[in-house]
């Protein structure tokens, strides 16, 4: 009985063949072809690659690297803190394409004149920060600091009276 539990997933342990079906699972979302790089045999990627995911212990595995995954690509807040930080102190850089053209001069084998042939070369070039994003961050920081919030204390002793206090329902 605890073989056929452990082909179904029961004991959660998955061996390393169902591990690397998972695994390619995860990547291409093809069942048969998982199975055929996992190491299954053609016959059984087949017949029997969509029973794979039926198994618990690799639907479970499945699940929770997918979850790992998309905790890895979200920013933590102290990642986000100092993206905005750095775009408000100018220390973040752009970049962006700048092509130019080069002329030369080329014979032409028809002619055998020279013929002006331009070359197109792109190049990345950096540069500051806009001040539009800085002043952006430098507001997204100050937000998140609390900075633009009023902060009014009222002490109140005695009754409070609203104006027409008889309007509202009770």
């Amino acid at each position: 009985m605890a073989f056929f539990d452990c082909l179904k997933g029961g004991d959660g342990k998955l061996n390393e063949r169902q591990r690397r079906f998972a695994d390619e699972y995860i990547i291409s979302g093809n069942a048969y072809q998982s199975a055929l790089r996992a190491g299954y045999s053609e016959k059984y990627a087949k017949a029997r690659s969509s029973e794979l995911l039926d198994n618990v212990g690799i639907s479970d595995y499945i699940k929770n690297r997918m979850e790992e995954l998309q905790d890895e690509k979200i920013l933590t807040q102290k990642q986000i803190l100092v993206m905005l930080s750095e775009i408000a102190s100018g220390q973040a850089k752009e970049t962006i394409v700048v092509t130019t053209k080069v002329a030369e001069l080329m014979p032409d084998p028809v002619t055998g004149k020279s013929v002006k042939v331009y070359n197109e070369i792109p190049q990345l070039v950096e540069y500051p920060t806009k001040n539009s994003d800085r002043n952006k961050a430098l507001e997204l920081l100050g937000k998140r600091h609390k900075m633009w919030t009023d902060k009014v204390e009222a002490d109140v002793s005695g009754t409070v009276v609203f104006a027409n206090e008889s309007d509202i329902p009770d």
